[in-house]
């Protein structure tokens, strides 16, 4: 690496897995990146012990009604720790260390539809921006990509599904699937930990049962999203955007050693294909040196070790979800948005013990029945129809419990 300077990082949800894994793999090369910023929802004494070991220059807490007190806590602890990173509060705060004249690239890690404002600024500000929320392409893909171009913004996978297509396909890719001789795209998923549970049994599951994935270590949303394979259908969407694929070009295929991440099938039958082993600071590494190579902290492959690899087509029974997914971006517009809102409120239901398992689709199914995809002219019609889906799958899930 020529380094005339390091490469100064906001990471967005840092106490989240992502976050947690992006500082692993930064703090095993001090000569390369420096920390600028680092925010939460609201883990004060997390972000205390990050504090303490990467001295950003800012620290910001997201959650608006812990705020005030969040924030003071902060700073007292900060300043008994003897560190000394400027402490700020909000929403506002989080696009503006996103968006800072002297950051480089931008982690951006939060979790749903609250990662879209900040994401959008670093983009804006045309950063170096490593996208773990796949929400934001969700909710407002077209409006967001159209921002990336327009502000030259760099943005790179981190999904390790879309960080394998992005390295199985050509340099330089430019978006046309046809010049390049791609035929179509091929996302893998675990399958989670209720693969192979009997369908009768799958309105009894818990949190704990639907949060034990087989093969990562991830959040609770996003561990019930495997579980239900709705994350696999955010990610064909994300797919859609990234690569400009359309859904009939995006397949789903059940590999539940998750040591092939996606795979890219091209016109002469050629078909590549990126493997590691299910760690996520093996495509956070990728996207941070890139188009250099890095120590990740990550074990070697043994292939010997594993010994087979099997693939299956998914179950969509089993995964109704999924189906849901693709048909929100078959039908555009405002479509995955509300998919997406839907399916926050019901696993969060989930989460609490409000609603079973398989209220989730339903939940997801009754909003996308009732709320007519339209248009999205921009943002602000993006979140009307969020809030629309969220107050209906509200009222759903309220009529369940």
């Amino acid at each position: 690496m020529t380094n005339r300077s390091k490469q100064r990082l906001t990471v967005l949800g840092a106490t989240g897995s992502i976050g947690l894994n992006t500082l692993d793999v930064v703090a095993r090369h001090p000569d390369r990146f420096e920390v600028h910023a680092l925010t939460a929802n609201s883990r004060v004494a997390e972000l205390v012990e990050l504090c303490r070991r990467h001295r950003p220059r800012y620290v910001v807490i997201a959650d608006a009604d812990a705020g005030a007190g969040a924030a003071a806590r902060l700073r007292a602890d900060l300043q008994v720790a003897g560190v000394r990173s400027e402490v700020l509060a909000g929403e506002a705060a989080l696009a503006e260390v996103a968006a800072h004249d002297e950051v480089d690239v931008v982690m951006a890690a939060i979790v749903g539809a609250a990662g879209l404002k900040p994401t959008l600024a670093a983009v804006r500000a045309g950063k170096r921006v490593l996208l773990a929320n796949k929400e934001a392409l969700v909710m407002a893909g077209q409006l967001f990509m159209a921002e990336v171009r327009r502000a030259r913004a760099t943005l790179l996978p981190i999904d390790s599904e879309h960080n394998a297509i992005f390295q199985s396909l050509p340099a330089n890719f430019d978006g046309d699937l046809d010049a390049r001789g791609v035929r179509r795209i091929l996302l893998t998923a675990s399958g989670g930990p209720f693969r192979n549970t009997p369908l009768q049994e799958l309105a009894q599951v818990t949190p704990q049962q639907a949060c034990a994935h087989p093969n990562w270590v991830m959040g609770r949303k996003i561990s019930v999203d495997s579980a239900s394979m709705m994350n696999k259908g955010l990610e064909v969407i994300e797919a859609h955007w990234l690569f400009n694929a359309p859904a009939e070009r995006i397949e789903v295929v059940v590999h539940p050693q998750s040591v092939i991440h996606s795979l890219v099938e091209y016109a002469d039958g050629s078909v590549l294909a990126q493997l590691g082993n299910p760690d996520m600071r093996t495509p956070i590494a990728h996207a941070l040196a890139y188009p250099e190579r890095i120590e990740a902290g990550v074990a070697p492959l043994d292939l010997f070790q594993i010994g087979q690899l099997d693939f299956t087509p998914p179950d969509h029974r089993r995964f109704p979800c999924l189906g849901l997914a693709y048909e929100a971006l078959r039908a555009g517009g405002s479509a995955p948005t509300l998919l997406n809102a839907a399916n926050e409120v019901a696993v969060a239901a989930f989460l609490d013990g409000r609603l079973p398992f398989t209220g989730i689709a339903a939940t997801i199914a009754g909003v996308l029945e009732r709320i007519p995809a339209m248009p999205l002219a921009d943002l602000d019609a993006a979140l009307q129809a969020d809030a629309a889906a969220r107050r209906l799958a509200g009222e759903i899930v309220a009529l369940v419990a």
